[in-house]
């Protein structure tokens, strides 16, 4: 997704995520009207009904309105040196927390509030690519700032109505409205375009618009507190590669919770809570050039892989339950792992297959 589609607007970055997707069918509920004889022969149902109706629709437009009213000056706007991103107020001195894909490698950024239009200036604190979380810090921290509310990942649902805040294609405090669509997704970034390449599991999948900027900002739910980072949205390579409509992805706010808290205490991230082999790996591929496994190329001495006795030479076609073929797909199959678990690695060796159990690492 690229900004000079729009060259009126500030360029923003875009990841996709390239991978194919699976048209999901869905039947739309329609709410039909009063037939003739309900509204004339049955007043009072038909009075109560068309009176309820508004209400309802009342209700829940209030109901956003207060939750942008007490979210909205807690997201911003951040300015790098060539693109642009959105970031979350996480607390009362000036800690921000947005995307690592925002912030790049660069050191130094101009940042907007909702309710300021001076643009001030803030600071990385640190980036975590393998993540995509990073942490900056205003400056000077103006009057007024408000951190925002960090919910509980626990409690999503699939259903609940959500909104996305954040700066998509520089259109500051913009708001856009879906459902929780899915949760616990394993989704792995492109390098293209800006993207880390991270592997991130346990994504809340959204229906809420993602677009170029709004990466780093906030999904808050109708209590008003924040359940994720949008991150990043899907991409069909059936359709060249654009969009997919309806389909974002957004960093689940316990791991974001997580990072940010190690980063502002250390200044780094000391503990990750994700599973590793430690191994170095690449992929290969068949006789029909498909891929076919991750070979081992380096083992971490005293690591996960080698005290398992996996060597480098071994081809890894198996993680638990999910078949590997790819370095991305092991990468997803060990994002739903935490350090400590247990689990049987099924690797090729010498023509001959072994399964040994492996007591994961952590990156």
């Amino acid at each position: 997704m690229d900004a000079s589609r729009t060259p009126a607007l500030p360029r923003a970055r875009t990841l996709r995520l390239l991978a194919s997707l699976t048209v999901l069918a869905c039947s739309a509920a329609l709410l039909s009207g009063c037939t003739k004889d309900s509204s004339s022969s049955r007043k009072d149902g038909a009075t109560t009904t068309q009176a309820a109706v508004p209400q309802v629709a009342n209700d829940l437009q209030d109901a956003y309105l207060k939750v942008i009213k007490e979210v909205l000056p807690s997201v911003v706007q951040i300015q790098a040196s060539h693109d642009l991103g959105s970031g979350v107020v996480y607390d009362d001195k000036g800690h921000i927390v947005t995307n690592a894909h925002v912030v790049g490698n660069e050191k130094q950024f101009r940042v907007t509030t909702a309710n300021n239009e001076d643009t001030l200036t803030a600071t990385l604190v640190y980036a975590y690519p393998e993540q995509d979380l990073a942490v900056i810090k205003l400056d000077k921290i103006p009057e007024g700032l408000k951190a925002a509310a960090i919910g509980d990942t626990a409690k999503v649902e699939v259903g609940q109505i959500v909104l996305a805040m954040g700066s998509p294609l520089g259109l500051a405090s913009s708001v856009t409205q879906g459902i929780v669509s899915a949760t616990g997704r394993t989704v792995s970034e492109g390098t293209t375009d800006g993207g880390t390449g991270a592997t991130i599991g346990n994504m809340v999948q959204t229906s809420a618009a993602i677009n170029p900027g709004n990466s780093g900002g906030a999904l808050v739910n109708l209590d008003a507190r924040v359940i994720g980072i949008p991150t990043l949205a899907a991409s069909d390579p059936n359709l060249g590669g654009s969009a997919a409509p309806g389909i974002g992805f957004a960093i689940p706010a316990s791991m974001v919770k997580t990072i940010a808290d190690q980063i502002i205490k250390d200044g780094k991230v000391t503990d990750s809570g994700r599973a590793a082999l430690d191994i170095t790996g690449r992929t290969v591929v068949d006789d029909n050039y498909r891929p076919a496994g991750v070979a081992v190329v380096a083992v971490k001495s005293g690591g996960a892989a080698d005290t398992a006795g996996i060597r480098p030479g071994d081809v890894i076609v198996k993680v638990g339950d999910s078949d590997i073929t790819t370095i991305i797909s092991l990468s997803e199959a060990l994002a739903a792992q935490k350090p400590g678990d247990k689990t049987k690695v099924t690797f090729l060796r010498g023509g001959s297959e072994t399964t040994v159990v492996v007591t994961l690492g952590e990156i």
